[in-house]
């Protein structure tokens, strides 16, 4: 099953500990899979699926847009310390800015740099949200991603 075209709604084992709205839908396989993790790990005190929006200027055309942060938790560190943090799930191959090749159709290269453009504004807007609000911000990949 492809990772793009896996989507549906998730149901909670553990409803008290997801905090927003309902039915909580998944848009990828990964994205599933970071909310069972949530769901399940007894380090995670809280979650929820995209219910913070920050308001971020979009550079291909200059306007203010909305950013729907796939996820944020409370969860406990390592050191015992609660935390908090808003997450988004991106291929790692979106995280990484485009590298031209011979064999790259020119649009399919101008279409992955506006891409990149688009989410670095918006990684930014939520880097500097979380700052202002005491979280964290970070973006999963499928090479970081927690394991079960």
């Amino acid at each position: 099953m492809s990772n793009y075209y896996c989507q549906g709604i998730f149901k909670p084992k553990n409803p008290q500990k997801y905090k927003g709205t309902y039915p909580v839908v998944y848009r990828s396989r990964p994205e599933l899979m970071l909310m069972q993790w949530f769901d399940i790990k007894d380090v995670i005190l809280e979650w929820s699926s995209e219910s913070i929006v920050i308001p971020y200027i979009k550079p291909t055309d200059g306007r203010v847009h909305r950013y729907y942060l796939d996820f944020s938790c409370k969860f406990i560190d390592k050191h015992g310390q609660t935390t908090r943090y808003i997450i988004e799930y991106k291929p790692f191959k979106q995280t990484q800015m485009p590298v031209k090749t011979p064999r790259k159709k020119e649009r399919t290269y101008l279409i992955e740099q506006m891409t990149y453009a688009v989410n670095q504004a918006k990684w930014k807007a939520a880097d500097e949200f979380a700052k202002h609000s005491g979280m964290n911000f970070m973006i999963i990949t499928e090479r970081n991603m927690p394991q079960p």
